[in-house]
């Protein structure tokens, strides 16, 4: 019986040893060493701090504009007699040359007739004077004071003289008046437009066309009331201006002066306006080999040269957000640093008192990066011998490489 129940219990007793020794196995199982996945320090790239003396050029742009023009009008009235070939819009004339008669006959015998009037005049002027020391003659012996200015034929004199300086007076407006007819160039210049023809009658005060002065132009520049704090003088900007416009295909400047500014801010935009000028933009005094006239119209940008600064680190505007860049150490740790910026543009930003020479600024986006992190640079052989990747395509090889590992 005993050898039955012992028969039966011996599968039951493994089983409760197995599990035994399974239960002591598991309670008594060290866990395994938890170690920190390490991450591999981000690879930057890196340009040095070079510090420089520069102008803070200020950008703009304008409309070239003529310095003089003017509205050519008539003084007399009459039919055009001629036209000069270079009265047409864009004939390029001289000072003083003749750009249209207006039959001049009326007023040619206008002024035969005030000279006529002036011979009278002096005639009778010289009648009186001599009438005058006829009657002095005759008051010789008188004995009763001062002879009357009537005796003496002093009121007559007076009124001959009035009627000589009359006379003079008609017969110069006669003289002005032809040459009235004559319509002259006031100024060297180019025609923008005319207004008449050949035959037609004008009256006083008809406008026969516009005249640009070609010697200077003039361009007026927006700038921003800021940005004037980076010229040399604000009161009187007396600097130099580089101009550029595209003509027949290619990229051309001139180079001009900044001679005034408008001194008021304007309401519409805000700005402030500079007046630059060039002189002889149409190069009718002297042009060079290659040289193209700056006319009148075009679009041109501009660069203003502003103060001169040292110590002035520039780089690009992408790397610096909120006044900070970060600076990579000689051990490649990141420091995100404030810096002292006096000027941006489209392109660029300018530092000052912030930024040492030699020192490392990353290229790599600031919002990635904080203080204290260790980084690696670009093409740097680091500790261990190997050699950051040079390029984007390396770059991710090696950080799918490391992320196998």
């Amino acid at each position: 019986m005993m050898i039955k129940i012992i028969r039966r219990l011996t599968p039951l007793l493994i089983l409760f040893f197995f599990g035994m020794a399974a239960w002591l196995l598991i309670n008594t199982k060290e866990s395994p060493e938890q170690k920190e996945e390490e991450k591999p320090a981000q690879i930057v790239d890196v340009v040095k701090v070079e510090q420089q003396t520069v102008s803070l050029n200020l950008p703009s742009y304008g409309v070239v504009t003529p310095k003089n023009k003017t509205q050519l009008v008539t003084e007399v009235k009459g039919r055009l007699l001629s036209i000069s070939p270079n009265f047409v819009a864009g004939g390029v004339v001289k000072k003083g040359e003749q750009l249209a008669m207006i039959e001049p006959s009326d007023y040619e015998a206008d002024l035969s007739q005030a000279q006529a009037s002036l011979a009278q005049a002096q005639a009778a002027l010289e009648e009186e004077m001599a009438r005058g020391e006829v009657a002095k003659n005759d008051w010789k012996g008188y004995d009763g004071g001062l002879p009357p200015e009537l005796g003496l034929r002093l009121p007559q004199l007076k009124k001959e003289q009035a009627n000589v300086k009359f006379a003079q007076a008609a017969m110069a407006r006669a003289e002005r008046n032809l040459e009235r007819t004559i319509i002259r160039a006031p100024f060297e210049g180019i025609i923008k437009t005319r207004m008449v023809d050949l035959g037609q009658y004008v009256t006083l005060g008809t406008n026969l066309g516009e005249l640009y002065d070609t010697r200077i132009a003039e361009i007026r520049l927006p700038l921003a009331n800021n940005d004037l704090a980076y010229l040399e003088s604000v009161d009187k900007p007396d600097t130099q201006v580089t101009l550029s416009a595209s003509l027949a295909g290619k990229e051309v400047s001139w180079t001009g002066d900044i001679v005034r500014s408008e001194g008021v801010i304007d309401a519409d935009n805000r700005m402030v306006y500079l007046v630059a000028e060039i002189k002889d933009p149409y190069l009718r005094e002297s042009k060079h080999q290659g040289q193209l006239p700056l006319k009148y119209g075009s679009f041109v940008t501009a660069v203003i040269k502003g103060r001169t600064v040292e110590g002035i680190v520039k780089l690009p505007r992408h790397i610096v957000r909120n006044n900070q860049v970060a600076v990579v150490s000689k051990d490649n740790i990141v420091e995100v640093r404030d810096v002292n910026i006096v000027r941006t543009d489209v392109d660029s930003v300018y530092i000052k008192d912030s930024l040492l020479d030699g020192e490392r600024i990353s290229l790599t986006k600031l919002s990635s990066m904080r203080s204290g992190q260790p980084v690696k640079i670009l093409g740097e052989v680091d500790n261990s011998g190997s050699k950051s990747p040079q390029t984007d395509e390396d770059k991710e090889q090696h950080l799918a490489a490391t992320g196998d590992q």
